[in-house]
Formats: structure tokens, C-alpha cells, sequence
């Protein structure tokens, strides 16, 4: 995926882990409104019986003015304290760890290219370790973007992110953090070993065609490769997930919670958000994978000096 190519010298793993942290960081930071407005998406629920409700997010743009026009464009960085501190733990590790893991697979001793079902393997592995540890942060960051506009005299449930955390396990248990870890460790290995395992092969297979190097066009090619291929494979356990976490008392489990929106909002539910998900993926995917490249570099140059 991101190992260094041609005579460049490997980095640290402390390094490796840093630089993978501050480019999820960084990425979050500039994609969050997407993020936002794929939560809202994904959380709409189609009128029930004889009700006629008229969505009030319409589309990745339209999801985005409302947001903005409603509450403030402060509101489409919702989440972001914590979207921050998930970044750091997950995408340190899930990235982080990548390239030792997928070595680990296929043996230190091991000449040539890494097949593919190796790599899936490794992105499947790390991906599960990393929101293991990070799914509070991935709650917390769910039940902030939830909160649209309320009503004069309603309070919040939570004042912030420090104050989410608190809250949760004083009303709900030190459990309830975890709510929702099943889907989203399906959720979360499935599109990292997407994103990683498509970056690592679409710049493997780049590199091989005339003309092209181990430079920006070829990371930005590799990356929009990467989140198109997390959106569509990772889309149906995302919606899950997100549901699961903005209302946990809706749902008695994953399952339910599958089969409730299945019968309730059809197939194509699965799939809400699809556009602002792969606008999210997409971008986010681009903008990591550049930031983390150059990252790389930088360090590199920093450990040989």
C-alpha cells in the first residue's frame, strides 16, 4: 500500500504510526461535513402507514445547505472532537499497523508482490483491532452529528464530546459505549480492507504501466480507486451501524435492526447516502492518502538525517 518503493529506506514503526495518524487526522478535519450529512441521510426514515412526510434531507448538497441554513455551518463539523480522537486510534492502528501485519501474512522472508488475498487479510485484521478500541469514539461522534435543530426550551443530551462520554456511561453503562461494536467492526474491517487492499493494489498495478511514478497523480488515482470501492462493498453495514448508534433503543440487535429497515425502507435504504458517502470516501481517501505519502517522506527524511 504506502511501502516505500524503489531504494527508499522503510520508516519506524512509531514513525509509520504518527504519520498515519496525523493524515486520518487531517483528512477528517476537511471531510466531516460529508460525514455529517451522510449520518442525517442514513438516520432518515421513510413515513410509516398512512403518514406523508415529506423528507427534510434531500441529497449530499441539499443535506448540507439544510444543516448550514438551520443550525449553522458550525453544525456540519459536529462530531468532530471526537471524530478526531477516533482518527487517531483507528486510523493509527488500522493504517499504521497495515503494512507489519500483512508482512506477518506473508512471511518476512517473502520476494515480490504480496497477493491480494494477503492484503484483504491484513486490511480485514487491522481494521477489526483498530474499532475495537476506538468504537466509543465512533458513537460519540454518531450521537453528535444526530442532533439536528431542537426545539425552543428542548436541551441537548450533550453539551460536547467530553460531556457525551459521561453522560452515556452514567445513563446507559460503560457497556453502552460499545454499542453497536458488532456492525461496526463488520463495518469497519470490511472498508478498511477496501480502502487499503484497492489503494495498495491500484498503485501496484499503476506502477507497472509506462509513464507513471510514484508521485501525486499516482496516490490521487489510487485513492479515488480506494473509496469508491469502500463505498460500494461498505455502504449496507455503514447504514446499519449508523442507525444502531443514533437510536440504539430502536433496535434489539444488528439483525433487527437489518431486517427493520429492510422491511420498513425497502433495499435501496441500504444504500441512502450513497452519493455524500462516496463524496465522504472519496475525498477522504484522496486527501489521506496524499497527506500520509507525504507524511511518510517527511519523516523518512527526519530518522535518516
Amino acid at each position: 500500500m504506502v511501502a516505500p518503493t524503489g531504494d527508499q529506506p522503510n520508516i519506524s514503526f512509531p514513525g509509520t504510526l504518527a504519520s498515519s495518524a496525523f493524515a486520518a487526522c487531517f483528512a477528517e478535519v476537511c471531510t466531516i461535513p460529508l460525514d455529517t450529512a451522510k449520518v442525517r441521510l442514513q438516520l432518515q426514515k421513510k413515513a410509516i402507514g398512512d403518514a406523508v412526510a415529506l423528507p427534510k434531507y434531500k441529497g449530499m448538497l441539499g443535506t448540507v445547505a439544510t444543516i448550514g441554513r438551520e443550525e449553522g455551518l458550525a453544525a456540519l463539523w459536529k462530531g468532530i472532537v471526537p471524530g478526531l480522537h477516533r482518527q487517531c486510534l483507528f486510523g493509527g492502528l488500522r493504517i499504521g499497523l497495515y503494512d507489519p501485519v500483512k508482512t506477518l501474512y506473508v512471511g518476512k522472508d517473502h520476494v515480490g508482490d504480496v497477493p491480494l488475498s494477503k492484503k484483504i487479510l491484513a486490511g480485514l485484521t487491522t481494521g477489526a483491532l483498530g474499532i475495537m478500541i476506538a468504537n466509543p469514539t465512533d458513537l460519540v461522534k454518531v450521537r453528535l452529528q444526530a442532533e439536528g435543530k431542537l426545539e425552543s426550551g428542548v436541551p441537548r443530551r450533550y453539551s460536547g464530546a467530553l460531556n457525551a462520554y459521561s453522560t452515556i456511561v452514567k445513563q446507559e453503562g460503560l457497556r453502552a459505549l460499545w454499542t453497536g461494536l458488532g456492525p461496526n467492526i463488520a463495518r469497519n474491517a470490511i472498508i478498511n480492507a477496501a480502502e487499503l487492499a484497492s489503494y495498495d493494489q491500484v498503485k501496484q498495478t499503476i506502477l507497472r504501466i509506462p509513464g507513471f511514478t510514484d508521485n501525486v497523480v499516482t496516490h490521487l488515482l489510487s485513492g479515488l480507486g480506494a473509496g469508491f470501492v469502500a463505498v460500494c462493498i461498505g455502504s449496507p453495514v455503514d447504514v446499519v451501524k449508523s442507525r444502531m448508534m443514533g437510536d440504539s433503543s430502536a433496535y434489539k440487535s444488528t439483525l433487527d435492526c437489518f431486517i427493520k429497515t429492510l422491511k420498513n425502507d425497502g433495499p435501496l435504504a441500504f444504500y441512502k447516502g450513497f452519493i455524500p458517502n462516496f463524496g465522504r470516501l472519496g475525498s477522504w481517501n484522496v486527501i489521506m492518502f496524499l497527506t500520509l505519502e507525504q507524511a511518510k517522506k517527511v519523516v523518512r527524511n527526519l530518522e535518516s538525517s
